[in-house]
């Protein structure tokens, strides 16, 4: 009886130091703001120093504040760049796809929960054991349809031609590592949050069977010319006449150009320009025009930033936008990353509520554009962000470790002494 009281004791400060230190992470309690100034010139030398020790390759960098870019830094280790060269963003292709496939909604030519086969003629999801007639335009945007195919695209390197988009959806030939390449219904759709860039080019197909045009041209005529972002494109042709920003390995060498099939997902082609353009329509009065810019109205703005997503029961993803942080405001601050291979890394952060943000976009880094993002909400909300957590998995399971030994270690030599002392009285 004594060995189970010990047991269930041990077992007991096990969970507790294991959700306080859940907790205290994700509180930032281990973690230092980059600078405690809260000046902007402050932690723009910050980041700096940080881009100078820890980089290799390009990155165009904007700091906003109230709805207006304050600051700007470009790095290069070859050919210069500026807020008009353009980057491929990767997975922040995603949240810019989402404002049209939310303009078609508007203009409803679609429904946000209408299963999204009662649209498709060219392809259809495959028999399922689960309902795909739970599969819609929301929970495509959302990462909660129940797709399972784990996407992540490679992309298809010079001189290897793209599959057509149905086959791409069937088997893609670019998937990554650890996912299966099938766009398949593998579990109850609405049941969990699992990311899926094959629910973007699932919306990708969509888009091209409702509005009648190619995914790219619908785009350009129903989002980036409203918005005046005019260095925007899904699809990359020489003919464009813009500067593209080299590709950077994360040994300073040149990368291939990869290209895709997935453009929604995958494929944004914009520069620090367009995308600053981009922020302000998310916000009040900036230039003098109204949130959405004519585009989406304001409403659908704010749908998207409503938890849709959850893990654990806290919401991490709206409609196209991820649900980075807590902006001490009683809403969120939005936005998306990217990253791709070789190294392509990007990040944008905005608070709706103050009009303040971040956007990276760099090549040759895996990761330092997204740390800066995390970096830049930690400093502006004292919060950590998803991202930022999700950094510290490995070490909260490395202080498990040490703190659940330390526990067993001292719980056996109470227990030792215990047994200890009612011998010698017996």
């Amino acid at each position: 009886m004594q060995a189970i009281k010990y047991v269930f004791v041990t077992l007991l400060l096990l969970v507790i130091f294991v959700a306080t230190l859940v907790f205290t992470t994700w509180q930032g309690v281990w973690h230092s703001p980059i600078t405690q100034s809260g000046n902007p010139a402050d932690f723009m030398e910050a980041v700096k120093e940080k881009i100078r020790t820890d980089f290799v390759g390009n990155l165009s960098l904007a700091l906003l504040e109230n709805g207006e870019v304050v600051d700007e830094y470009f790095y290069s280790v070859r050919k210069p760049v500026s807020r008009h060269t353009v980057f491929q963003v990767a997975s922040m292709s995603k949240w810019i796809s989402a404002w049209g496939v939310l303009n078609l909604v508007e203009d409803g030519k679609l429904a946000l929960d209408t299963p999204v086969s009662n649209y498709l003629t060219r392809w259809q999801l495959p028999p399922s054991k689960f309902n795909n007639q739970g599969v819609t335009v929301r929970r495509l945007l959302s990462h909660t349809a129940g797709l399972t195919d784990g996407l992540g695209y490679t992309g298809f390197p010079p001189g290897t031609p793209p599959p057509t988009l149905e086959e791409s959806l069937t088997h893609t030939e670019d998937a990554i590592p650890q996912a299966s390449g099938k766009v398949i219904v593998g579990q109850q759709p609405g049941r969990r949050w699992q990311y899926s860039g094959g629910g973007y080019t699932i919306l990708q197909l969509l888009v091209e069977e409702v509005s009648g045009q190619t995914f790219n041209s619908y785009m350009d005529s129903a989002i980036f010319t409203p918005l005046g972002m005019n260095q925007s494109t899904y699809i990359w042709e020489n003919s464009l006449g813009w500067d593209l920003a080299d590709f950077y390995d994360t040994d300073s060498s040149i990368a291939p150009h990869y290209r895709y099939t997935s453009l929604a997902a995958a494929s944004l082609y914009t520069t620090l320009a367009d995308l600053a353009l981009f922020f302000g329509a998310h916000l009040e009065g900036v230039h003098n025009e109204p949130v959405g810019r004519g585009v989406l109205k304001s409403e659908t703005i704010a749908m998207m930033r409503k938890p849709t997503g959850k893990v654990m029961g806290i919401g991490i993803w709206g409609l196209g936008t991820v649900l980075y942080a807590d902006n001490n405001e009683g809403d969120f601050i939005i936005g998306h990353d990217g990253g791709n291979g070789p190294a392509i890394n990007t990040a944008f952060r905005l608070d709706p509520t103050k009009g303040n943000g971040i956007i990276v976009l760099e090549t040759g880094s895996t990761s330092l554009a997204t740390k800066i993002g995390s970096e830049w909400v930690f400093w502006k909300t004292g919060n950590m962000d998803v991202l930022m957590f999700q950094r510290q998995t490995k070490k909260m399971i490395i202080m498990s470790i040490i703190g659940g030994v330390a526990i067993i270690t001292v719980m056996i030599i109470y227990a030792k002494r215990k047994n200890r002392k009612v011998s010698n009285y017996a």
